[in-house]
């Protein structure tokens, strides 16, 4: 995505308001969207994130993590539930891959890719030209641990 790299500020709140997170600093202004099954137990549906530099993200406001794998978390708040984001935790640093609901400027960012898309329900056709990987073709080239165990 890095068609879609920018600099710049941006603040979102769970639903609740408890938690705030701000970017101030080098971004990705377009979503990436995953259809494997554990994102979409997560998230009930269809999961999609834009990636913040760590360095760039302040978080306010009391967090809870689950480590759904040996290397990356799920962030929600506590206090309603909203999910925050998706990190990987080894190596430290990584950086954020944040829910585009929570902040309204990034209503108007693009899908610029999809992954598991042998996986997308019929209830979700495909929304355009973007890059887009099958199960097999995302996992042969990213750590993975079966996305569709959730």
């Amino acid at each position: 995505m890095a068609d879609h790299d920018v600099r710049g500020r941006i603040v979102g709140h769970c639903l609740c308001r408890s938690v705030t997170i701000e970017v101030d600093g080098a971004h990705v202004a377009a979503v990436g969207a995953c259809h494997c099954r554990m994102c979409q137990a997560w998230s009930g549906a269809l999961f999609a994130a834009f990636d913040a530099d760590a360095a760039a993200v302040t978080v306010t406001g009391e967090v809870a993590r689950y480590q759904s794998s040996n290397f990356a978390e799920r962030a929600f708040c506590p206090r309603c539930g909203s999910h925050l984001w998706l990190r990987d935790t080894d190596p430290e640093g990584e950086p954020y891959e944040l829910m585009p609901g929570l902040f309204v400027d990034a209503a108007a960012f693009p899908l610029a890719s999809e992954i598991y898309i042998d996986r997308r329900p019929a209830y979700l056709p495909p929304a355009g030209e973007y890059r887009t990987q099958t199960r097999a073709d995302y996992e042969r080239d990213h750590r993975s641990i079966e996305g569709d165990t959730p």
